[in-house]
């Protein structure tokens, strides 16, 4: 740890201890980070499937390894002074000692903040039993307890994500997890104000972290401030909204028609962009 990676993570913690909603985008790549960071974004967090696409990869449960995520995460951690957080997955290992490495090699990588979430990866059981998954936040609080800065540990609980439309057994997640010593609660997934204000109100005081950039939620940052919710994401959204505009380029220039190009941003913003964003 050096001096900035300290300041970055207090500053980190003081962006979720104020009343006002932390939006947190999520580049893929050291590109749209600097171009992040130009627009006056405060911080930034990682995006496995923006990853995984951009590896060429589907996306999915150990699809990405972990070297591959942490080599991504210090390429983004490198090229901004943003304060970073990564998708850690399910830690990369089922059992709790693994979680907790995971987040010390996180750290070692110049990060300040991860997530740590309960999905197994197997098809026949998606989601870790409730006491197990307990054991591998408990043990990733530990590990992040122990470094000599305030590490922000968000405990997802990944219910919906995995056609479990279970509103209970989430919310017994999440409090379990901030029992745990999580500091950020986060259900990926949720789609309706009623899910978003149940979670909320479980966790409360602790932070909870929504995910927008889904069609099947049609929410605006001021419902959510007045939902009480104090962190927002897009996971793969701005990946997949500028994958969206090469494919549709891409398929014009294969029909014959150059038309994209008047859309396309110009070099000399992109250029400006990041000029500004080193």
């Amino acid at each position: 740890m050096d001096d900035k990676q300290l300041q970055k993570a207090l500053t980190f913690q003081a962006l979720h201890q104020r009343d006002e909603l932390l939006v947190l985008p999520n580049p893929w790549d050291a590109g749209s980070a600097k171009i992040l960071a130009a627009l006056g974004f405060e911080a930034l967090a990682t995006t496995s499937a923006g990853l995984a696409f951009a590896l060429g990869r589907p996306d999915g449960e150990g699809l990405i390894s972990r070297e591959e995520t942490l080599a991504n995460a210090r390429a983004i951690v490198a090229a901004t002074p943003l304060p970073v957080a990564a998708d850690l997955e399910n830690g990369f290992a089922d059992a709790p000692s693994g979680c907790a490495d995971t987040l010390l090699q996180a750290a070692a990588c110049g990060l300040v903040g991860g997530s740590i979430e309960d999905a197994s990866g197997r098809a026949d059981a998606p989601i870790y039993p409730l006491e197990l998954a307990v054991e591998r936040i408990r043990a990733s609080v530990a590990a992040a307890r122990s470094l000599p800065f305030p590490f922000t540990l968000c405990a997802r609980a990944e219910n919906f994500l995995h056609g479990r439309q279970d509103l209970r057994d989430t919310l017994k997640r999440l409090e379990a997890y901030a029992e745990a010593g999580a500091d950020v609660l986060y259900a990926p997934g949720l789609t309706t104000r009623g899910q978003i204000d149940a979670v909320v109100r479980a966790v409360a005081p602790r932070p909870v972290n929504v995910l927008m950039g889904l069609p099947s939620i049609a929410l605006t940052l001021d419902d959510l401030r007045e939902l009480g919710v104090r962190r927002v994401s897009v996971g793969s959204s701005l990946a997949r909204t500028a994958l969206g505009g090469f494919l549709r380029a891409a398929r014009e220039l294969r029909d014959g028609s150059f038309d994209f190009a008047r859309d396309a941003t110009s070099f000399a913003e992109l250029n400006d962009l990041f000029k500004a964003g080193q």
